[in-house]
């Protein structure tokens, strides 16, 4: 494990913040996903099979979701990057105030993000329309690709560090 030289720096504070949550906003994704498929490909609501089969799955593999998840923490760590704590005197803690810009943050990102029709299909595709690993794979991939296009952020990895650029 990585020594932590600042544990009480912004960013340690606020990946745990984002760690506590991550089960509960998983689920607020698959949400919202549901929500933009119907606003996308169904506004009249009706039920054909696909869009039964999409509102009934709750049964699916988290683990690409949890990618996508961990992908937006990074886009938002890396773009509230400062790593100095504020004052806070409304009684909360920093770990508080992070969990709630983040969720909000977080549902922000994937409303926007389910107003395109790409991440949409993707995120289906690999979640509640689950079908196999070698589409559920390929759709991860142009997932991540769109959500990094999106947020103008290009993933850059040499020897074994990650860093992200804008532009």
């Amino acid at each position: 494990m990585i020594q932590k030289l600042f544990p009480l720096d912004k960013n340690y504070i606020l990946r745990q913040a984002q760690s506590v949550l991550e089960e509960e906003l998983i689920d607020r994704m698959v949400f919202e996903l549901k929500r933009s498929y119907t606003f996308l490909f169904n506004p009249l609501r009706l039920m054909d099979p696909t869009y039964e089969r999409i509102l009934d799955t709750m049964d699916f593999p988290r683990d690409r979701v949890r990618l996508i998840y961990r992908q937006l923490c990074g886009i938002y760590r890396y773009k509230h990057g400062d790593n100095q704590l504020e004052f806070l005197f409304d009684g909360r803690s920093h770990s508080e105030k992070f969990q709630e810009d983040w969720s909000m943050a977080l549902v922000e990102y994937v409303q926007k993000l389910g107003q395109h029709e790409p991440y949409v299909k993707t995120m289906l595709r690999m979640t509640v329309l689950f079908d196999n690993e070698s589409r559920a794979a390929w759709s991860e991939n142009n997932c991540k690709a769109f959500i990094n296009q999106f947020f103008e952020v290009r993933v850059v990895k040499r020897l074994g560090e990650l860093r992200l650029k804008v532009g």
